[in-house]
């Protein structure tokens, strides 16, 4: 299998660029990340950050960081998604139920379901997505 190894492009928050996003194997320190997302400035200024840890066809992981009462509105998801929550507490919900996860719990959700999250505290999460694969 040849596969391209991807680095993260450098932005104005991130300008060091040069992260590895997608290789063979790719090492995650999710303990580094989360230190990293609460001093940049998107935390600081704002209600969230996010940092994708991971990126290729099949598979991204993102680390998400939510103040209390920020809120990711309504949306769907193109593709299976998992919301593991690290720190704090989410409300996780759909049109159907809504249910409430604390450190440790996660949900999945099936493609194209709208969802929103609303961090009843400072809070962080890890989303896993598998997008569905694009037609020929």
């Amino acid at each position: 299998m040849n596969m391209e190894e991807k680095m993260n492009e450098s932005t104005p928050q991130r300008p060091e660029g040069e992260r590895t996003v997608n290789a063979p194997l790719v090492t995650i320190d999710l303990p580094r990340f989360m230190e990293q997302i609460k001093k940049e400035p998107a935390w600081l200024n704002g209600p969230r950050n996010a940092i994708t840890v991971f990126k290729s066809e099949h598979l991204r992981l993102v680390l998400i960081a939510l103040h209390s009462g920020a809120e990711l509105p309504t949306h769907t998801a193109d593709g299976t998604i998992s919301v593991q929550v690290l720190e704090g507490t989410i409300r996780f919900g759909t049109a159907m139920e809504s249910v409430q996860l604390g450190k440790g719990q996660m949900v999945t959700l099936h493609e194209k379901i709208p969802h929103s999250v609303l961090a009843l505290e400072e809070s962080l999460f890890l989303l896993t997505l598998t997008p569905t694969p694009k037609a020929q």
